[in-house]
């Protein structure tokens, strides 16, 4: 009998391969717009600016500084394996560089969290079983990171 399916990997395509790449390295990307008058960050990638329509976007590493614009807090969830993690806190940041980004917050007690306090990337390692999404890696490991954020 084969793996349960897991539902928290990405899967990595020939586009969005360079920021899963990043994220293994620890570093966070975000695309933004090189058309004359936009300049507009944005997050999720994109191969247009969802601003102007320009096709001129270029990937750019992203500060790590954010702030809290919203979350919740997840008691249940049958989605193998995040029923193992409950309960999380399901958040919507936004970036230092403009746009928001649906997250995870980690390291935090809920009854901390307050909208606009400061946070910083982190990155978890997931465990990818038989999956390979991305290969290289931070510290010599291979395997996916996933962004999530911290208090900073």
């Amino acid at each position: 009998m084969g793996a349960a399916p897991r539902f928290d990997l990405p899967e990595a395509d020939a586009f969005t391969r360079a920021y899963w790449e990043a994220a293994a390295e620890r570093r966070l990307l975000l695309r933004r717009c090189r058309a004359e008058g936009c300049g507009a960050a944005h997050h999720y990638p994109r191969e247009f600016c969802p601003r102007c329509w320009s096709e001129d976007v270029v990937w750019e590493e992203a500060s790590g500084h954010a702030t809290l614009y919203t979350w919740s807090v997840v008691h249940r969830n049958d989605l193998p394996p995040f029923g193992e993690r409950v309960p999380y806190v399901a958040a919507v940041v936004e970036l230092a560089e403009g746009p928001r980004m649906m997250t995870e917050i980690t390291g935090c007690p809920e009854e901390l969290l307050q909208v606009g306090m400061a946070l910083r990337a982190d990155f978890r390692r997931q465990e990818t079983g038989d999956t390979v999404a991305v290969t290289g890696g931070g510290e010599g490991e291979g395997g996916v990171a996933v962004p999530v954020f911290r208090p900073a």
